[in-house]
């Protein structure tokens, strides 16, 4: 359960920089190189790299090296760990709001029903 936590926590500390989700949008089109990844930035190619090893330290990305040229891939699988906590957390809250739900309904009927016996007495 810890690891799935700190797992989580780097999937979303990920998340949290616009640099990183521009990156990981224009992966969700297909593998890109660092150039290609850096053009739209203005900053130097040692800052973005510093977003693309914390985007690969937390999964969301893989990095090839062929000659001179690293490419690198999303993996998709990061979109499920958000999913899975997301779907989990709904059922969660869902439940609540039933049981909220529930509880006003009983309470709206009580007075009601309370109204009904002391009309007939």
């Amino acid at each position: 359960m810890a690891q799935q936590m700190m797992e989580l926590d780097g999937v979303f500390q990920a998340l949290t920089d616009p640099t990183r989700r521009a990156v990981i949008g224009q992966l969700g089109k297909g593998p890109a190189s660092i150039g290609e990844l850096a053009a739209p930035f203005d900053m130097a190619l040692p800052s973005f790299m510093k977003h693309i090893r914390s985007l690969e330290n937390t999964g969301w990305i893989t990095t090839e090296k062929v000659g001179r040229v690293r490419t690198c891939e999303l993996r998709p699988e990061q979109f499920s760990v958000i999913e899975d906590w997301l779907t989990e957390n709904r059922r969660l809250w869902e439940g609540r709001t039933d049981r909220l739900e529930q509880f006003v309904r009983k309470q709206h009927i009580r007075p009601t029903q309370h109204h009904d016996q002391e009309d007939h007495a």
